[in-house]
């Protein structure tokens, strides 16, 4: 199979590194040659930058109505049979995606956008009464300016359209550095709006060689016409780009990472928790944000849980193959990530956790769905993202400890609470520390108009919406003659 390519992006144009230098993508299940990339140099970066910002201006004074038509036109292009099999084919090749994986992350993308769009109209300020007579005080949501968007790879598309798409609709420009794992499945959206018509460097792509990334991103982020950084992805590289965002005191809007607990209390239906602690645990092989990795049960219906979790678990098969059949899961997006998962479950079983299944083995990326009973605080499978297919168990006896042990946790993106009392279950899901609490439902569930939002932490903060990506700008109109006592009196 001959590798596919990815260029750059850059005020209009696709084009190679200014120095010509690319980097390997090989595929984590088969370890073949998929993607040869552009790999941006310091130049590339700073012209990149350069660019948004002279399309910043006619970007910002577009009407809404034509940002709205642009977006809308990319989504109709993505969601057409072309766009949807490179994004598909690109996510399974470069991050060993299964086809049902790879096949939501291009439906959301599209979805993603449809949604952003719909927001081009509803960016508004307000007038407000002075305290001065005769002055009108007017208070708008203007465009911060240029935005540097970081977006990961285990939704490629999906992702990157959530990393531009609000921002732009806000009348702001951006330049969106892709991962280095997946660079030819982001660089597909970029085409979709080129294509759709959008102005020469209002989005401009950059992809970096992981040895060139500490410095470049660095010194993006230093660049003076960049005004606010979004990034989604772990909450180590999160404390990295926040200390660097720092030192210039520029904003940041991050999604990081995610130890979503589902609680399940006595009176809950155990058939349908199961299914869907499995489903939002084992998607994608665990490496999603909002993955379910704790699950917190009192002990009254503990038995029939975790029975009927572990049963499920057990025919669930991860396989390098993309036309195995028989298996449903993916390998893990790289060797050395399967190792850190099989050293978290292995530490936590050192520590008096039960194996219930696994065969505490990795074959390069794969590695086999676990389930631990006994994870408790202090371990490492309890306080770290495994971002695997591990399920970690607790029992408990009262509604107040399982609650106590949901909010213990560093991370704060979803939760799911399971009881058939709703009332009770809505007083509950109040005490739940989270962005979002799912009621019956997994804890990968979210609102498309709503978002996914963290409450600071390891899971980040602020919200992909036009509140974070709006400046709040006032203007005095004042009458045409003033009092100034300091003047007045010697004229």
């Amino acid at each position: 199979m001959s590798p596919g390519k990815a260029g750059l992006f850059i005020d209009g144009a696709w084009r190679s590194a200014s120095n010509q230098e690319e980097y390997p993508v090989y595929s984590p299940a088969s370890g073949d040659l998929v993607t040869l990339s552009a790999s941006a140099s310091a130049d590339d970066c700073q012209e990149a930058i350069d660019a948004a910002a002279r399309a910043l201006p006619a970007w910002e004074a577009t009407p809404p109505s034509a940002r709205r038509k642009i977006l809308l036109k990319a989504a109709d292009l993505l969601d057409t049979e072309s766009y949807r099999k490179r994004m598909v084919a690109s996510a399974c090749e470069e991050t060993a995606a299964t086809v049902t994986w790879a096949s939501i992350n291009a439906s959301s993308a599209v979805n993603g956008l449809r949604e952003a769009s719909s927001l081009a109209t509803r960016i508004r300020g307000e007038t407000l009464q002075s305290e001065h007579p005769g002055v009108t005080f007017i208070v708008q949501r203007r465009a911060i300016g240029v935005i540097l968007a970081i977006s990961p790879w285990n939704a490629p598309a999906a992702l990157s359209v959530r990393a531009v798409a609000i921002p732009l609709v806000c009348g702001n420009t951006v330049v969106l550095k892709s991962s280095e794992i997946s660079p030819r499945s982001q660089s597909i959206v970029v085409e979709a709006f080129h294509e759709a018509g959008l102005p020469k460097g209002v989005l401009n792509y950059v992809s970096i060689s992981k040895e060139n990334v500490p410095k470049l991103t660095a010194d993006m982020i230093a660049h003076p016409a960049v005004r606010k950084i979004n990034f989604t992805g772990s909450d180590r590289v999160g404390k990295i780009i926040a200390a660097e965002a720092a030192k210039w005191l520029k904003p940041c809007v991050f999604e990081l990472g995610g130890k979503a607990p589902a609680v399940v209390l006595n009176d809950a239906n155990v058939h349908d928790a199961s299914r869907a602690i499995v489903h939002g645990a084992m998607l994608h092989s665990g490496q999603i944000c909002m993955s379910t990795e704790r699950v917190i049960v009192q002990r009254g219906i503990s038995e029939a849980l975790i029975s009927a979790i572990t049963s499920t678990v057990k025919k669930l098969k991860a396989s390098k193959s993309s036309n195995d059949a028989t298996a449903q899961l993916s390998p893990v997006f790289s060797s050395t990530h399967a190792q850190g998962v099989l050293s978290l479950i292995s530490d936590a079983k050192k520590d008096g956790a039960e194996v219930l299944v696994g065969d505490l083995t990795v074959n390069g990326a794969l590695i086999q769905p676990h389930v631990l009973l006994g994870v408790k605080p202090g371990m490492r499978a309890w306080e770290r993202e495994s971002f695997g297919p591990v399920i970690g168990i607790s029992v408990v006896d009262t509604v107040d400890e399982a609650v106590e042990l949901a909010n213990s946790s560093d991370y704060s993106l979803t939760a799911s609470l399971w009881s058939s009392d709703v009332h009770g279950a809505l007083q509950t899901a109040s005490k739940i520390r989270a962005g979002t609490v799912q009621i019956n439902a997994p804890t990968l569930s979210f609102e498309p108009s709503f978002g996914n939002f963290g409450l600071g932490g390891a899971t980040g903060y602020g919200r992909f919406d036009i509140e974070h990506f709006t400046d709040l700008r006032a203007i005095a109109v004042n009458p045409p003659t003033g009092k100034y006592p300091l003047v007045d009196n010697i004229l």
